[in-house]
């Protein structure tokens, strides 16, 4: 039992100092050679230099633990202990340890930060172009509907606006069933059997009507929640998910068919598909907003009134509403969903949609949660 135990405690703690090791190479290694390009093969030179490390590191020591075992056989357990202990306080002392993860992180948050913007001033321009009157006029037919849309929102945890931009994008709120087989305030044609179960499970009916504003309401949160966790947090591509539904594979089919990795990589694939609906989405949100703040949708071109509506945000993008998509939750109870084909048992609860995980207190555990997030992220980029 004590050989047993000895063996995994040095290996943990050798493994601890080969990470801490890799870590320190690869902060080094990204920054200095800032002249390679292209960058993926910066990327990789300093991973690879980081690996060939942790390598030599581990071989080392494989070949140094039979000398230190004759002088006793406790030594390479408590010389490992020692090592792995001076690893970890070095990682979390040097201010300058991690500054190539921290670059690499910035470079990422900047490149999304980007998208963004371009995206949101996509939306500007469409609420800029669009016919305030008509707009002002489908507003006002949405109040009936709004206490049921609140109600939906606030179970599924999503932003309110957002959920009022898909429904006036969808129907105008001016509820039917149409002739592509969309029904109701929602227009809700072949919605994920998961979200369909965990609708029925909450509003307690063995079969949704459709035609009911609640029921509808509900079922539309529960398929957007379902289509924002299958695409990892991207609100953009879970919006043309919800659009697209699941015919023929869905979006995912598409992106795996053409390489797509994000919203602006997959637009120019999408031929006859609406490409436009979360611009449409996004800009009945933003309306809604406005309305709500102003009373009143302001012309974008009078005034001041563009610095007035971009300082408000768009209802999805701002950070207030998606808490930076870090997978933030609110302190309501979860509710299981199970998308088809994935094999594994999620929770609807709050931001929970990204699978990168958020940031840890511990200085420690963020260091390194941050590091290997953006070397996930960026590797995934590159694929």
């Amino acid at each position: 039992m004590l050989p047993a135990l000895q063996f995994v405690v040095e290996w943990l703690s050798l493994t601890v100092v080969a990470s801490t090791a890799a870590l320190w190479v690869f902060s080094q290694a990204y920054p200095s050679s800032w002249f390679v390009r292209p960058p993926w093969l910066r990327w990789v030179g300093s991973m690879a230099a980081a690996l060939v490390s942790a390598i030599g590191l581990m071989a080392g020591w494989s070949l140094l633990r039979a000398r230190l075992a004759k002088a006793h056989r406790f030594f390479p357990s408590v010389l490992a202990c020692l090592l792995a202990v001076a690893a970890g306080f070095l990682l979390v002392q040097g201010n300058n340890s991690l500054q190539g993860y921290a670059e690499l992180r910035r470079q990422l948050a900047t490149r999304e930060e980007s998208e963004r913007d371009r995206i949101a001033h996509q939306v500007y321009a469409a609420y800029r172009r669009a016919k305030l009157e008509e707009l002002t006029a489908l507003l006002r037919r949405a109040t009936p509907y709004l206490p049921a849309i609140d109600e939906a929102a606030a179970r599924f945890h999503l932003p309110l606006e957002l959920l009022v931009g898909i429904a006036a994008t969808e129907s105008s709120f001016l509820p039917r069933t149409s002739r592509d087989g969309g029904r109701g305030l929602f227009q809700i044609t072949a919605p994920p059997e998961a979200a369909r179960r965990v609708v029925e499970r909450l509003l307690k009916v063995r079969q949704l009507d459709l035609d009911n504003p609640r029921d509808n309401s509900f079922l539309a949160a529960a398929t957007l929640r379902y289509y924002w966790q299958q695409q990892n947090g991207d609100l953009f591509l879970a919006l043309l998910a919800y659009n697209i539904g699941p015919t023929n594979g869905g979006l995912l089919e598409i992106m795996q068919r053409y390489g797509a990795k994000d919203f602006l990589t997959i637009q120019p694939y999408l031929q006859a598909l609406p490409a436009d609906y979360p611009i449409r989405v996004l800009t009945a949100a933003l309306a809604y907003r406005l309305w709500l703040h102003y009373g009143q949708l302001l012309r974008y071109e009078l005034g001041d009134n563009a610095r007035k509506i971009q300082s408000l945000g768009i209802p999805g993008l701002d950070s207030e509403g998606t808490e930076e998509r870090i997978g933030v939750a609110p302190p309501h109870r979860s509710v299981a969903l199970t998308p088809e084909g994935s094999g594994k048992r999620t929770l609807l609860n709050g931001w929970d949609a990204p699978r990168s995980g958020s940031a840890l207190s511990a200085a420690l555990a963020s260091s390194r949660a941050v590091a290997v997030r953006a070397i996930l992220r960026l590797g995934f980029t590159l694929s």
